[in-house]
C-alpha cells in the first residue's frame, strides 16, 4: 500500500490516493470509495482485496480539502463531521476527482463504495468516462440522485435490516434502474465493515458477486 496523489480538472488539486497492486500483471483497476469516515482502516483493506483479486486499486481522499489526511470517528461527533464534509463536497468536484482516480488506473476500470461510497459509485457511473462498471454497497444517498443517470452498468447492494435505509428508499432505486442486478442481504448496515452490523457471510457474497459483476464487462 502506497499512497500518491492525482490532480483534479476541477481546480488542480493533488488528491491523496491510497494504492494497492496485485500480484502480477494487474487485470484492469478498481476506484475504491470512501465513507463519510475518511479513507480509514476499512476502506485501506478493501483497497487490497481488490488488489489481491487483481486489480490495481485506489482510494481516493475526497474530503482532503476539508481537511487534510480528514479522519471522522464512529461516534456522534465523527458523524456530525463527516456529513459536514459531505456538505461541503459538490457533486461535479467529486466527480472530478474520482475522473482523475479512474484515469491514473490500467483499463479497464471499476469502481465500488460503502455508504457515501456507494452513492459516488452511482455519481462517477452517470458522469465519469472510461468506466466500465459500478458496484454499490448501501448507498443511502442514492435515491436522492436518482436524477443522475448511470451511463456504465451498476450493481446496488443493501441490508434487509439496515434501520438507517428504510425500504421505499430501496424500492425507488430499483425502479430507477430496473435492470441493474440489486440484492438484499440478511444483514444491517455498514455490513462489510468490522463493527456492530457486520456480517461476514454476507461481506463474502457481496464482494464475490462484485468480481463476478466486474469480470462480466471488460
Amino acid at each position: 500500500m502506497e499512497t500518491i496523489h492525482v490532480k483534479s480538472d476541477i481546480d488542480g488539486y493533488a488528491l491523496p490516493v491510497l494504492r494497492a497492486h496485485p500480484e502480477g500483471a494487474p487485470r484492469g483497476g478498481v476506484v475504491v470509495i470512501q465513507e463519510i469516515f475518511g479513507l480509514s482502516d476499512h476502506i485501506a483493506e478493501m483497497t487490497r482485496v481488490f488488489a489481491d483479486a487483481g486489480y490495481e486499486s485506489a482510494a481516493p481522499g475526497l474530503f482532503d480539502r476539508v481537511e487534510k489526511n480528514f479522519h471522522a470517528e464512529h461516534d456522534p461527533q465523527g458523524i456530525a463531521k463527516g456529513i459536514a464534509a459531505v456538505q461541503a463536497c459538490s457533486r461535479a468536484q467529486v466527480a472530478a476527482d474520482l475522473q482523475a482516480a479512474i484515469d491514473a488506473l490500467p483499463r479497464p476500470v471499476y469502481v465500488t463504495g460503502f455508504c457515501y461510497g456507494a452513492a459516488m459509485s452511482w455519481l462517477a457511473a452517470a458522469r465519469c468516462t472510461g468506466l466500465n462498471a459500478a458496484s454499490c454497497f448501501y448507498g443511502r444517498l442514492i435515491a436522492d440522485m436518482l436524477d443522475e443517470k448511470p451511463k456504465a452498468p451498476v450493481m446496488l447492494h443493501y441490508g434487509a435490516r439496515d434501520a438507517s435505509i428504510p425500504p421505499e428508499n430501496i424500492e425507488r432505486v430499483r425502479l430507477a434502474a430496473p435492470t441493474a442486478p440489486l440484492y438484499l442481504y440478511d444483514a444491517g448496515h455498514g455490513f462489510c465493515r468490522p463493527g456492530s452490523d457486520y456480517d461476514g457471510a454476507a461481506r463474502d457474497l457481496a464482494l464475490e458477486r462484485t468480481l463476478d459483476w466486474f469480470a462480466r464487462w471488460p
